[in-house]
């Protein structure tokens, strides 16, 4: 495999789990913390998760080629996975605009919902057009991530709404 297509792989595995646990902590949170707890909660819990996969794939890879990494290897590894934490921005920013113009903090917490939605159907449909899929395999893959973003909003309003 071309080595830019795996780094582009890469970021865009980085930035579609990113938006998932973003998503998971609206989901599971989002009416039980104010906003601004809410926000530093996901990107607290995403820096854990990056570091931790980091330190987890180095570690891992290290140990069968019998070396530790340098700064330069691991500075590329850090880069290579930071849009984990970054795929937050956006849902987040929608959460706390919503917040600011009036919105509750559950209505301000599915509003960055919606946004991870849009993004998770965006990295679906990006990574099948670098894989030059086109109509119904295109359509089908697509709305996989949109479908994942559907049921956890859903799951999120039955369960702490209804079952609460």
């Amino acid at each position: 495999m071309d080595p830019s297509a795996k780094r582009r792989g890469r970021l865009r595995a980085a930035g579609i789990y990113g938006v998932i646990v973003t998503a998971a902590i609206l989901t599971a949170a989002g009416s039980q913390l104010s906003t601004v707890a809410l926000t530093v909660a996901v990107v607290v819990t995403l820096l854990v998760y990056w570091i931790a996969e980091e330190y987890a794939h180095l570690l891992g890879e290290q140990v069968t080629a019998g070396k530790l990494p340098g700064r330069r290897q691991i500075r590329a590894e850090l880069t290579a996975t930071w849009p984990m934490v970054s795929a937050s921005f956006g849902p987040l920013l929608a959460a706390v605009l919503a917040r600011l113009a009036g919105a509750s903090s559950l209505a301000a917490a599915n509003a960055g919902l919606a946004v991870a939605v849009v993004l998770l159907v965006w990295h679906a449909w990006s990574a099948c057009r670098a894989a030059r899929l086109r109509g119904w395999p295109l359509v089908a893959l697509t709305s996989v991530g949109a479908l994942l973003g559907i049921v956890m909003i859903v799951l999120k309003n039955l369960v702490l709404l209804h079952l609460h």
